[in-house]
């Protein structure tokens, strides 16, 4: 092996050891425990070409060294080997998630499943409106002159609207109405619909027209005026457990700034961009103040190759990245799944 490699598999070393034990490593320590086949001076000569180059720090005088920022960043990007999950894991993934009744069971059950199996905060989007599709518009007469609009998307999100009617109109009209608006717009991305929405009024029957331009109203209000996006949120015990954080007095700052939905969208929003592309943002990689003693790992998810949300897991610099990028990659692949079957 020749010196750069073995400088690498120190440090890959000295990560695994820390996350594993929440200890300053030590260079007769890794001798013991990893198979590196040199003596103990080489191991020490190695930690001190790391420290130089910043990608381990000594805490304080003991002989122990952990990983910085830099130093996790290059075990992810060269060094980690995602650890698959085993049979066992992933049905019990399955039978979790397929035990879901609706949407919104889906999504918590998504967010408490990932803190259980991270033992960090979890964090999912749930499926944006602005990249779903209509699967089937409702229109139910609640009175002659009131009706309830229920529109369901392609990825089982329900939006329910009451449309004030200008005048009284029966119930056969508004079977048309429902119709007419099923027709135009069923199969179509919610940010594509404005132009039909405006057709639709443009070709009602002029009897029609006046109920027409209400419902059409509410329309473009539910398909696309709607801007605020939903988050579910479990495990932020974990940040104090057993010593997680190391953080040293910035407890405070990242619960307060887990409570900010606007944070959230942004730690896991890009996330979603790409499919099947797992981002890890490690400590100061994080452009949010607050939560610079922490990384993130996220992806986006949804049905087949269309992504649309985001989730992932927070936690501490110090976290087992192999296992977590595995976990989150597979958990978002299930749901996607089950948003497919849906």
């Amino acid at each position: 092996m020749n010196p750069e490699d073995r400088k690498l598999e120190v440090l890959r070393a000295i990560v695994e050891d820390y996350v594993a034990t929440q200890e300053p490593v030590g260079s007769k320590a890794l001798v013991e425990r990893h198979n590196l086949r040199v003596s103990p001076a080489t191991v020490r000569n190695d930690m001190a070409v790391l420290e130089e180059e910043g990608y381990i720090r000594q805490p304080h005088t003991s002989a122990g060294r952990v990983p910085t920022d830099r130093g996790y960043r290059l075990f992810v990007d060269k060094l980690s080997r995602i650890k698959p999950l085993s049979p066992a894991e992933r049905r019990a993934i399955e039978r979790f998630l397929l035990g879901a009744v609706d949407l919104d069971d889906t999504v918590h059950r998504t967010v408490r499943l990932l803190a259980q199996l991270t033992r960090q905060v979890a964090v999912v989007q749930y499926p944006s409106l602005s990249r779903s599709s209509v699967r089937h518009l409702e229109l139910v007469p609640i009175s002659t002159t009131r009706a309830m609009l229920v529109v369901i998307t392609d990825t089982g999100r329900v939006e329910q609207r009451l449309v004030e009617l200008p005048g009284p109109v029966s119930d056969g009209d508004v079977t048309r109405l429902r119709t007419m608006i099923n027709e135009k717009l069923v199969g179509k991305r919610l940010a594509d619909t404005p132009p039909i929405v405006q057709e639709l009024t443009e070709e009602t029957d002029p009897a029609l027209r006046l109920p027409m331009a209400s419902l059409a109203s509410v329309l473009l209000e539910t398909l696309v005026e709607r801007g605020e996006e939903r988050i579910a949120l479990a495990g932020t015990a974990n940040l104090a457990r057993g010593g997680q954080l190391d953080f040293q007095g910035t407890l405070g700052p990242v619960l307060e700034a887990l409570e900010e939905e606007v944070i959230l969208l942004k730690l896991i929003g890009c996330a979603s961009a790409e499919a099947t592309v797992t981002r890890v943002l490690i400590g100061d990689e994080n452009h949010i103040e607050h939560l610079r003693a922490t990384s993130v790992v996220s992806t986006g998810y949804g049905p087949g190759a269309t992504i649309v949300g985001g989730l992932g897991v927070l936690g501490p610099t110090r976290m087992d990245y192999p296992a977590t990028i595995a976990t989150v990659s597979a958990v978002a692949r299930y749901v996607g799944d089950l948003l497919a079957e849906r």
